[in-house]
């Protein structure tokens, strides 16, 4: 049976950088529209050195991220696309995603990626204050995200995300309550809201310990306030900072939290294959430098043990409210979780966590805290590893330890370009 990955497109340049944006990217004032060329040619080159990984893979999601995607224009995303279509086998069902900011790119632009294959867009509104996102940089008014948001309905697009910020500077509950309702009131089918991080090397640092931000506990309301209006619009918290409708759960992020593979291309794009994480250099010049040389250009690279990847399935997965299940747990890394239990009655008690149908999974109020509680249960973890033999490493695990229960397979799937799966690598 074929396995699944997800692909990962970066895409380094924006117009202008976001005063909270840590991510890497080149804005346009410091000379990202003169590099977008080269990157590109350098990125068709990289996923066709790619083809023979690939062609051991059925894509079912993937996901152009920045940057802004859209800055680049509409051609190059295609032609980005249309090389993954070349190189790999990318299902007719797959998830298409692409990053877009409002007034970023245009009606017929949006038409174009639809008929191309694009599905599904993540737009970042961030606020509907017009005066916070001058605050933080943004170059679009909420009528412009109005736009953009109607704009993609009408080229076709009926799976839209729109992204959201709490936290910001002089923002007060009133008027995230209102960013909430307006957002909302646009009737996309799934809502991101982040938690403003204060990252070193952004314009916002200096807010860092500022009363211009709001206080923990103001924010701790705000996070409480979305969860609790989200769930009446009828978007369900699946994850954190995700809200969905039903069925639109973004299916490229849930292979993050759920550890499963995917492949990133681009400079700083991140990867996980076959246990193993790498990342590629973080610098648009030498990447595309180095790609047309065939030179060398990972920047790190792990190979995870079986430990460390419990360790992520207890970090990752209780991120969701599909949680962590003991029985699952023993299934997959042959690891007991007896301490980590105990942690998670006391977290109940707390109403931090709570268990249901065999499963347990944290509570809003535990999300708010789940940085803290995850940590001791990783140390937990440790503390029990440390009192026991290692049963990963007996014979009677066996390749049960790499086996996941989220491999279910399509019989025949269709593919972009006409084919049929058959058998594995057989296509007619």
């Amino acid at each position: 049976m074929e396995k699944k990955v997800g692909i990962y497109v970066h895409i380094p340049f924006c117009k202008n950088k976001c005063a909270y944006c840590n991510f890497y990217s080149i804005p346009e004032a410091k000379g990202g529209y003169k590099l977008i060329d080269s990157y590109y040619k350098a990125v068709i080159k990289h996923i066709g050195e790619y083809a023979a990984q690939l062609d051991g893979y059925l894509i079912d999601t993937v996901y152009f991220g920045g940057g802004t995607p859209s800055y680049i224009g509409a051609s190059r995303l295609i032609g980005i696309l249309d090389a993954l279509k070349n190189n790999g086998h990318i299902l007719l069902e797959s998830e298409i995603t692409a990053e877009v900011n409002p007034g970023s790119i245009s009606k017929d632009d949006l038409a174009r990626l639809r008929k191309a294959g694009f599905n599904r867009l993540s737009i970042g509104v961030q606020s509907s204050d017009d005066t916070t996102l001058d605050t933080i940089g943004r170059i679009h008014t909420f009528e412009d995200a109005e736009e953009t948001f109607n704009d993609a309905r009408q080229a076709g697009f009926d799976n839209l995300s729109v992204d959201i910020i709490f936290g910001l500077p002089s923002q007060d509950r009133e008027t995230w309550a209102q960013t909430v309702q307006q957002v909302a009131g646009l009737k996309a089918e799934h809502i991101s809201c982040y938690s403003l991080k204060i990252e070193e090397g952004t314009e916002l640092f200096m807010f860092k310990d500022s009363p211009f931000l709001p206080s923990d506990d103001v924010q701790a309301d705000m996070y409480l306030y979305a969860v609790e209006m989200l769930d009446r619009f009828g978007y369900k918290q699946y994850e954190i900072s995700n809200f969905a409708r039903r069925g639109f759960e973004s299916k490229h992020n849930m292979k993050y939290w759920l550890g499963e593979e995917y492949i990133g291309f681009g400079p700083g794009a991140h990867s996980y294959v076959g246990q193993c994480r790498y990342s590629f250099t973080e610098d648009v010049s030498e990447y595309a430098e180095q790609v047309e040389m065939g030179k060398k250009i990972l920047e790190h690279d792990e190979q995870m043990s079986d430990f460390e990847n419990a360790g992520e399935y207890l970090m990752l997965r209780l991120r969701t409210t599909h949680g962590i299940s003991e029985e699952e747990y023993y299934s997959i890394y042959r690891l007991k979780m007896d301490f980590v239990l105990e942690l998670l009655h006391k977290y109940e008690e707390n109403g931090w966590a709570m268990y249901k149908d065999g499963r347990w999974r944290f509570t809003p109020m535990g999300f708010l805290l789940s940085n803290v509680l995850i940590g001791e249960m990783l140390e937990a973890q440790t503390k029990q590893r440390t009192q026991i033999s290692k049963p990963w490493q007996t014979e009677s695990a066996g390749e049960e330890t790499q086996l996941t229960l989220f491999d279910k397979r399509p019989v025949a799937a269709g593919l972009f370009g006409g084919r049929r799966l058959i058998g594995r690598n057989e296509f007619s």
